[in-house]
């Protein structure tokens, strides 16, 4: 079906958000429902019309389940989604770019996520009906005469890369479970592991149910980062030379080709990835104007933990510094820490195949009480789609197996779109108000220029340079085949 604006009824409604009473929470619910893009089968204002009373009973109970993130929680699911695989490959991306082009990578890329994040959340107090990034697509696709095509366009960017994350979290499980055991057990079989547990935890199809788990999530992000910052501080000081020895440089690497550089860029681009999520999670808060909280918080969070953990675990190992950067801190605190880190590897790795299912689940029932999951048959279809998704992302993992080249390319091509290029696309197309040649407006157009050329660099350049690495690699042989028992690097 194709979008259409919201009418005068749905925006009063949405006005009314900002009252968080029950009534008005109701009303605005009743709205989202009744909106083109959420769902057809409840466009007509009398519900009963279209629910007999078991339906209704469902539809009820399910839109009171799915509606009772608030921006504490918001914070909460943003950082499972975001704060994770990307702080372990940043000090890695230090020893290529050097100290202060890594410095000014980490804050300044995470500024304009944080402002990308800021446009994404605007369109969805706009447009209440947008329950996912898709969604938006369909939106913007509408502005240009062209909604089917927009949605399907960023509906695949947003599966795909949903399957690129949760098998980077996979290859990730089976980097962590060789480290812990030292045992020689073919690799296949620790990604077989990682993705039954991968699995096993994206059951639960709320993200307020899967912020519960958030807390657990960061703290064992926070320790495992602390050990091994402290680990290889005390390695260095007691090293030969101490501090002062290790080769650390404020420069780029004196050989760095364009493909390093690039692939240590996306690295950093792809710890600020927090924005494909982000109207998934709205799409489930009482209060959504409460939006801006969470993505300052969370922002700043990032900016800070990023910088220190790279700058300062380079800053201990240098040159040599590996990645995942658990690996830089000694066999028995790296497999301490790789412990420790078990489960962001795989709370962060399992909220991307929810967020998966719900899209791909949602619109295969979307004129279906089914889409709820609070029946026999929506928990059945649920983990259909969900063991679908895991069983593609463990088969991703296994095809590339070397963790930055996946981060790279999952980068390059979609999150580039992401939080680079689709979000000024959004402010002019759905948001921009007034004339262009408004002192604001042309201020904001100017930033919203530059950032969608930043966005387009990286789609260009990042792929060129992940697919140049990943053939390197191949050539010279430094990374195991597919679907073999050598290690993954």
């Amino acid at each position: 079906m194709d979008y259409q604006e919201p009418s005068a009824a749905q925006a009063a409604n949405h006005d009314a958000t900002k009252d968080t009473s029950a009534d008005a929470l109701g009303a605005q619910n009743e709205a989202i429902i009744a909106s083109p893009l959420y769902n057809a089968q409840f466009q007509d204002d009398d519900l009963t019309k279209q629910l007999g009373a078991e339906e209704g009973d469902v539809y009820d109970r399910g839109m009171k389940h799915f509606s009772r993130l608030g921006w504490k929680r918001l914070t909460i699911i943003l950082i499972v989604e975001a704060i994770a695989l990307g702080s372990l490959s940043i000090p890695s991306t230090f020893a290529a770019l050097g100290m202060v082009a890594g410095v000014i990578c980490c804050v300044g890329i995470g500024l304009i996520a944080i402002y990308t994040s800021y446009i994404i959340g605007q369109v969805k107090l706009a447009y209440p009906e947008i329950a996912n990034y898709a969604d938006a697509g369909r939106a913007m696709g509408s502005k240009l005469g062209c909604p089917r095509f927009g949605y399907e366009l960023i509906n695949a960017m947003l599966g795909i890369q949903l399957l690129f994350l949760t098998g980077s979290h996979c290859l990730t499980g089976t980097i962590a479970w060789r480290n812990i055991t030292g045992s020689d057990i073919c690799s296949v079989v620790f990604a077989v592991v990682s993705a039954v547990i991968l699995l096993l935890l994206a059951i639960p199809p709320s993200f307020t149910e899967m912020a519960v788990l958030g807390y657990i999530d960061f703290a064992s992000i926070i320790i495992a980062i602390g050990i091994t910052i402290i680990s290889t501080g005390v390695q260095s000081t007691n090293a030969p030379g101490g501090l002062a020895a290790v080769d650390w440089s404020a420069w780029p690497k004196e050989d760095i080709t364009f493909t390093d550089a690039f692939v240590a860029v996306t690295n950093i681009i792809f710890a600020y990835s927090f924005a494909l999520c982000q109207f998934s999670f709205m799409d489930e808060m009482h209060t959504p104007n409460d939006f801006v909280k969470s993505i300052w918080v969370l922002g700043i969070m990032e900016v800070i933990i990023y910088t220190l953990t790279g700058a300062l675990i380079y800053a201990f190992v240098g040159s040599s510094v590996q990645s995942p950067a658990l690996l830089s801190a000694g066999s028995l605190l790296s497999r301490i820490a790789f412990g420790i880190a078990l489960p962001v590897i795989f709370i962060s790795g399992s909220i991307n195949t929810v967020v998966f299912g719900r899209v791909v689940h949602g619109r295969i029932f979307a004129n279906s009480p089914i889409r709820f999951i609070n029946t026999k048959m929506g928990w059945v279809t649920w983990l259909a789609v969900i063991t679908v998704a895991t069983i593609v992302s463990f088969v991703i993992a296994e095809v590339i197996p070397f963790f930055n080249d996946l981060l790279s390319i999952s980068s390059s091509l979609f999150i580039s779109g992401f939080t680079f290029y689709f979000p000024p696309l959004m402010w002019v197309l759905l948001l921009r108000e007034g004339s262009w040649f408004t002192p604001k407006n042309m201020a904001l157009a100017a930033v919203n220029l530059l950032t969608f050329l930043i966005g387009l660099v990286i789609l260009g350049a990042g792929t060129y340079a992940s697919v140049d690495d990943i053939i390197l690699k191949y050539r010279v042989g430094t990374v195991h085949g597919v679907f073999t028992c050598g290690s993954p690097e």
